[in-house]
């Protein structure tokens, strides 16, 4: 085990950890610390604590400092030239009419360099743009390119539910998202709702999961043939309430006549198997290929 603290820079941006030494170093209080792209001011997100050794990226540097009140001005002047930066460098890139756009801008804390965050769906000869920026600011220029669901984090949002998108309130990195998961928590496969503000599948869908991969165990699938206990009569699953564990069957009274009726999953016979349903029709493969990320 190895004593750390986790620091953010940004807001929802990655964990890292650094070694605080013999600084006791409370949560939400502000660090200096040495990164692999200069000196920078961050957040403490975890306290002192220890975490398994194979969890750390060696080799593991040490707070430089707990912030002074000097230091926080001087972050809150940097995030005031990131405004003016913006708008200097969009100016230039439509000057230039170069095919990108961009997203936000970072200085380190240190100043030393300036990082300017951009899409485009192809690659931009973006040379005389970087020297026209160094003209103005007089310090190293990065262009970085990023994705939709990068764009989305930078930016921030609201999505469908009416809330802050995950990804730009708390979400430290993205994880996979499929197709798979929006069908066996029975949503609608309609693109739009099931997409987030990048146009991707929305990160939520990750949630809940692996509690409706553990409840749909006890569950038919829809369309399957089932046979109900008492009185062994055979049917056909109609739809599955899944929280509630409930499944309407319908059953065949007459050759004219059926009822449907609620039943628990106990109370049925069915194959518990659920590798069926979570297979896509081609309507619904070609339908969503695009959304997959």
């Amino acid at each position: 085990m190895t004593k750390v603290i986790g620091v953010r820079f940004r807001e929802a941006g990655k964990v890292y950890y650094f070694d605080p030494g013999e600084l006791d170093i409370k949560r939400e209080e502000h660090v200096i610390v040495e990164t692999a792209r200069g000196v920078e001011y961050g957040t403490v997100v975890l306290g002192v604590s220890e975490v398994p050794d194979e969890k750390i990226v060696a080799p593991l540097k040490p707070v430089v400092r707990v912030a002074t009140p000097e230091d926080d001005t001087k972050e809150n002047n940097n995030r005031e030239k990131e405004t003016r930066a913006f708008g200097i460098c969009k100016e230039k890139i439509d000057t230039r009419n170069l095919p990108m756009k961009l997203i936000n801008v970072e200085y380190t804390f240190d100043n030393s360099k300036i990082i300017f965050y951009y899409f485009s769906d192809n690659r931009v000869d973006f040379r005389e743009l970087v020297k026209d920026l160094a003209a103005v600011f007089h310090t190293r220029i990065e262009m970085r390119q990023v994705g939709v669901r990068d764009e989305a984090k930078l930016r921030g949002g609201i999505g469908i539910c009416g809330r802050q998108i995950c990804c730009n309130s708390y979400m430290g990195d993205f994880s996979p998202v499929s197709i798979k998961m929006a069908k066996e928590q029975n949503l609608s496969l309609n693109a739009l709702k099931i997409s987030g503000v990048c146009g991707r599948l929305m990160c939520c869908l990750k949630n809940e999961e692996e509690t409706y991969e553990e409840l749909n165990k006890n569950l038919p699938y829809v369309g399957e043939n089932v046979t109900v206990i008492d009185g062994n009569k055979p049917g056909k699953v109609h739809s599955v309430d899944v929280l509630r564990q409930l499944v309407k069957v319908i059953i065949e009274i007459s050759d004219d006549e059926k009822e449907l009726v609620t039943y628990k999953p106990e109370e049925l016979k069915f194959k518990k198997s659920r590798s069926r349903k979570n297979e896509l029709t081609e309507e619904e493969k070609q339908a969503l290929k695009d959304l997959e990320s």
